[in-house]
């Protein structure tokens, strides 16, 4: 999602400019750059005041006061380290600091100093991270290869990767107790707007343990993967060609059904690709956290947090969508905004579907999820959080979340 700060910062002037008839289409290709550019740069945002001999005191921020498990970068992303809950009295944000609970320092040294919070807890491959036996592999898109982790069901089996598709022989060691693997059952898992891979890693114990493969994927404009013709995101509309050569990639792997998993914008690109995929009958579930299911409704809610008039919103959606605002939004194609919602699309649905979604998700309002269960109760099962911030429903309370998921895939 767009960051508070950048757009924060930007507020006044865009208001300002809003005011004339000029101003409010610079305001509005402004406003619709920001959500259409990816960030690729993770600046520190964390202050690590003092470390204990199993905690660590960190100024106090609307991320770093949330209950739950989380993970913290160190030394530009070569360190990082696991939290759990706060330790005794919490602060409001923004108001003196927080003590938390350190986990496990997965590398690198923690030491007073700068560092960058990890709302995913896991922040290295899945052999590091989870312990379980995983490869690294090439998937086949229409832009070139794309990077993706593959990981077994069975600690000792391999991911079946189809030959020449890239496999590298990453494997690690694989830990704890798996389930039988169930032959030809994989799980495509896709990250959100601005995300890494590592973002769906949550995942990946729950499926493991239920006997799916999982392949969690790259896609489109990532870092270090091959970008799209315009490099600006399209919202799905253009992301779920690569989830669908995703699902090619495991059906040539031999799987015979298909569950799909996003997270944020990975929702809305996987809702394309059950959508326009010549393979969507392959899948048969889909599991979504804290999914944008109407992209107007979201950038709605984003001008108002940020206090953008309502008019440079809806302006900047238009344009998106324009072929005369094409060079003014950076765009080579119209991003047709209407085609991402799914609340007036609901009778459209084919795929039975998990929902998971937080009242308190700030980024991505929870109304577009409640409204899609409420039209399609034959379809859809909704799992409603409270407190959790957007996507962090696994992190305040991982086992209600493995629960829910497990017997929706068992179910």
């Amino acid at each position: 999602m767009l960051r508070h700060a950048a757009l924060g910062a930007a507020a006044v002037g865009a208001g300002t400019a809003a005011a004339a008839g000029t101003g409010s289409v610079a305001a509005a290709a402004w406003f619709a750059r920001r959500v259409l550019t990816p960030e690729h740069a993770k600046p520190d945002d964390v202050l690590v005041r003092e470390v204990g001999e199993r905690t660590v005191v960190l100024d106090a921020t609307a991320e770093t006061v949330a209950p739950g498990r989380y993970g913290l970068w160190l030394d530009g992303g070569a360190g990082h380290v696991r939290l759990g809950d706060p330790v005794g009295a919490v602060p409001p944000a923004g108001r003196g600091t927080v003590e938390r609970e350190v986990l496990a320092v997965d590398r690198g040294a923690l030491r007073p100093g700068p560092g960058r919070w990890n709302q995913y807890f896991y922040g290295t491959p899945p052999q590091h991270s989870l312990g379980l036996a995983s490869e690294d592999v090439l998937v086949e898109g229409e832009l070139g290869p794309m990077p993706a982790w593959c990981v077994p069901p069975s600690a000792h089996g391999g991911s079946g990767a189809p030959a020449g598709a890239g496999g590298a022989g990453a494997g690690g060691a694989g830990a704890g107790t798996a389930g039988a693997a169930t032959p030809g059952r994989w799980a495509v898992l896709v990250h959100g707007r601005g995300a890494t891979r590592e973002e769906t890693l949550r995942a990946v114990p729950t499926l493991h343990r239920l006997g799916w493969t999982s392949l969690v994927i790259t896609y489109r404009n990532d870092a270090g993967v091959p970008s799209g013709p315009d490099g600006r995101y399209n919202l799905g509309l253009s992301e779920w060609r690569d989830v669908e050569a995703a699902i090619r990639f495991a059906v040539r792997a031999g799987a015979r059904e298909v569950a799909l998993t996003g997270w944020s914008m990975g929702g809305a690109i996987v809702l394309q690709a059950l959508d326009r995929s010549e393979l969507a009958d392959r899948v048969t579930r889909v599991v979504l956290d804290a999914p944008v299911l109407d992209w107007a409704d979201v950038l709605r809610h984003q001008a108002g947090t940020n206090r953008l008039p309502p008019t440079v919103a809806a302006l900047g959606t238009t344009m998106m969508g324009s072929r005369w605002a094409r060079r003014l939004v950076g765009v080579h194609h119209p991003v047709d905004v209407a085609r991402t919602d799914w609340v007036r699309r609901a009778g459209e649905l084919r795929h039975p579907m998990l929902l998971i979604h937080s009242a308190d998700d700030e980024f991505v309002p929870v109304g577009a999820s409640r409204a899609v269960a409420r039209a399609r109760p034959d379809l859809v099962r909704f799992e409603e959080w409270q407190v959790a911030r957007h996507t962090k429903e696994w992190n305040t309370d991982p086992e209600r979340w493995e629960r829910a998921v497990a017997a929706f895939l068992t179910g």
